[in-house]
């Protein structure tokens, strides 16, 4: 609604995003003086459910966290546990960990390419309106999306919160023979993975910069998806440089252990879900972070489809800080992810057994890994019985949100400067810009600690 000398656009319910979120802004002659992203998601108790379960139990019971990328909270919550225990799992089973979030990495990608943001770069209400208007491109998206689930469910026992992960490994594994069906699948989604990068980058993408920390993890020799220490890339105005600059910035890396010291959550009265700073500055996890940090850790055909889609060469540096173009590099990403699962499914030797053994012990582990989404951080607590004493999860979306909130107080500012856009035009640019950066809404909420005072 507009009155004399000051505006106020209010989304309700956001549309095409995971979860439940609303969106405030307040702007007064001219300016915008207030940005909040509400998510009224209630709190939904995770880390207080695993107090006191026993180790073996919180990458089942975390998987529970999202629908569409449960790998990733089993494996941050295996590779927690492990470090608590001692156990590193390698060799085969490690690859076999990375084929099945290869997996989820196409499937959430593809979902979110094809059914939540493209409609908004076609003039779409959503995927059935796209589905109406450009049915062999939604096909192509669900192709590519049942590869992904086809992973999902002969590792994980089916596709939305696998049941044969457990620590150590998995349940059972794989014979070759049973990989060899998903091996030609893989050989076909390539070019569905090619087709899509090529169909979005002729989509017509809005000027933008993120002024962020850029935070995701980082290692050596390959594109970090399943492990990694954390690398944060330094904001552009630290530097002197504008929020779209396309140039590499100074990185540093920290252990995982230290995560929680460097990322320091934070509650606001707007949101049920925690907020987070990386030494006092806001920052962002997702694609453009893990593009931006590893991009010259992507294959040759990775690299060449991100040359051919105008996102620069990334084996020259060339980062991505538009977030309308973060969909570009989510379609970059998941043409590297259909690679990468045929690489490990071609190259696979049954390990000799199908999990390492995990004993309990005392002690605090700390397990971190690249969701679709961004950099997902988990942290438990042993007693020497194996009980779960504390368990602290920080999801991207948490990390996230304040950086969305400033690129909406900066596009609704610029949009304002130009003189442009009603009411209605400035509301369906915020909720555009808000998909740019996917938000898992439920994901990201917290329970909270309550102080009661009675007097």
């Amino acid at each position: 609604m507009t009155h004399r000398g000051s505006r106020v656009l209010h989304v309700g319910s956001l549309s095409r995003v995971e979860g439940e979120g609303a969106l405030h802004v307040h702007m007064h002659e001219g300016r915008v003086t207030e940005t909040r992203l509400q998510i009224y998601e209630p709190p939904r108790f995770f880390e207080a459910f695993l107090r006191g379960r026993a180790y073996t139990e919180p990458p089942d019971i975390t998987a529970r966290v999202c629908g569409i990328c449960p790998v990733a909270y089993q494996m941050s919550a295996c590779r927690a546990v492990e470090n608590a225990c001692g156990v590193d799992v390698d060799g085969q089973l490690a690859e076999l960990r990375r084929l099945l979030y290869c997996g989820e990495w196409i499937e959430s990608q593809v979902l979110h390419i094809y059914l939540l943001h493209a409609p908004d770069f076609l003039g779409c209400d959503g995927a059935i309106d796209l589905a109406r208007a450009h049915r062999g491109h939604v096909e192509r998206g669900l192709r590519l999306k049942q590869t992904g689930n086809a992973i999902l469910e002969l590792l994980g026992g089916r596709a939305i919160h696998p049941v044969n992960v457990r620590l150590g490994g998995f349940h059972r594994v794989p014979a070759r023979a049973e990989l060899r069906p998903l091996g030609e699948r893989l050989r076909r989604a390539m070019d569905d993975a090619w087709a899509t990068v090529r169909w979005v980058a002729g989509f017509d993408f809005p000027d933008a910069g993120c002024d962020n920390v850029l935070l995701a993890l980082t290692e050596p020799g390959r594109y970090a998806i399943d492990a990694g220490v954390p690398a944060a890339m330094a904001a552009p105005s630290t530097h002197g440089l504008p929020a779209d600059t396309t140039r590499r910035l100074p990185i540093r890396t920290f252990p995982v252990s230290a995560f929680t010291k460097e990322v320091v959550e934070h509650q606001v009265p707007h949101s049920t879900a925690l907020q987070a700073t990386l030494r006092g500055e806001r920052h962002l996890t997702g694609s453009l972070a893990r593009y931006a940090i590893n991009g010259k850790l992507l294959s040759p055909t990775a690299v060449e489809a991100a040359k051919e889609a105008g996102l620069g060469d990334p084996l020259a540096g060339t980062v991505c800080r538009n977030p309308f173009r973060s969909i570009l590099v989510r379609a970059v990403e998941a043409l590297y992810a259909v690679e990468e699962a045929l690489r490990i499914v071609e190259a696979y030797e049954p390990p000799p057994r199908p999990h390492m053994e995990v004993t309990p012990r005392a002690g605090t582990g700390h397990g971190a890994t690249e969701a679709p989404r961004g950099l997902l951080y988990h942290r438990y607590v042993l007693d020497a019985e194996g009980t779960v004493t504390d368990a602290v999860l920080v999801p991207p979306t948490a990390q996230n949100q304040a950086a969305i909130e400033e690129d909406l107080r900066r596009l609704v500012q610029d949009e304002s400067d130009r003189g442009g856009g009603t009411d209605a035009e400035l509301t369906a640019l915020c909720e555009r810009a808000i998909r740019n950066h996917d938000p898992c809404i439920s994901c990201s909420t917290h329970f909270l600690d309550l102080t009661l005072h009675r007097s």
